[in-house]
């Protein structure tokens, strides 16, 4: 399956400046460990999915981040995680907030640009389990990528700041004439806040 998935993904990166996506980011038995960590901890249903907030808690009806946000140092667990895509350079320093959020299949995330003023110039998400289309707008332009379970995707400069980007919700995925099935996805959002 995997295999399949890289064929149909293979030159469907969409041309959006500060847009990276690396699949395989992390291997398989890497991905079993983690979600079987993730799967350890207090979940938060706050909204209409799961979620576990870590080194700061973001407030999703004010879109703030404030200095009582501050849950403590990142978990030892999710320290290597955060620190291979800043030896990669993706990261200009380390990640010190971590969002997992878990979408059951037909749940999706609605078009937005993450908060401005709460965090800096990147943004990552590490998918985990099954994929999903995200879709990415700008004025009347609209592009997809399908993000495989593993892979990486990086948002900085026009595509974090100009280009909003959405998970539809939905129980399948067309890609390039191939219907996908979603199953439980979880996705770790990684970023640097910004405290005013």
């Amino acid at each position: 399956m995997t295999g399949l998935l890289f064929d149909i993904q293979e030159g469907a990166t969409p041309n959006i400046p500060g847009l990276s996506y690396i699949p395989d980011f992390i291997t398989q038995d890497e991905e079993s460990a983690l979600i079987a960590k993730i799967d350890e901890q207090p979940w938060l249903n706050d909204l209409k999915r799961r979620v576990q907030h870590y080194g700061y808690k973001y407030d999703y009806k004010a879109r703030a981040v404030n200095d009582d946000a501050y849950l403590g140092p990142l978990p030892e667990w999710l320290l290597p995680l955060c620190q291979k895509p800043h030896k990669e350079q993706i990261f200009a320093a380390l990640p010190d907030q971590v969002i997992v959020n878990e979408y059951l299949p037909g749940q999706g995330i609605s078009t937005h640009v993450d908060c401005v003023p709460c965090f800096g110039d990147t943004i990552a998400s590490l998918s985990l389990g099954s994929g999903a289309i995200m879709q990415f707008t700008k004025g009347n332009e609209k592009q997809e990528i399908y993000l495989e379970p593993r892979s990486l995707i990086a948002l900085s400069g026009p595509a974090r700041y100009e280009w909003q980007h959405a998970i539809p919700a939905r129980k399948t995925d067309a890609v390039n004439g191939f219907k996908i099935e979603r199953n439980r996805r979880l996705s770790l959002t990684f970023r640097n806040v910004l405290l005013t």
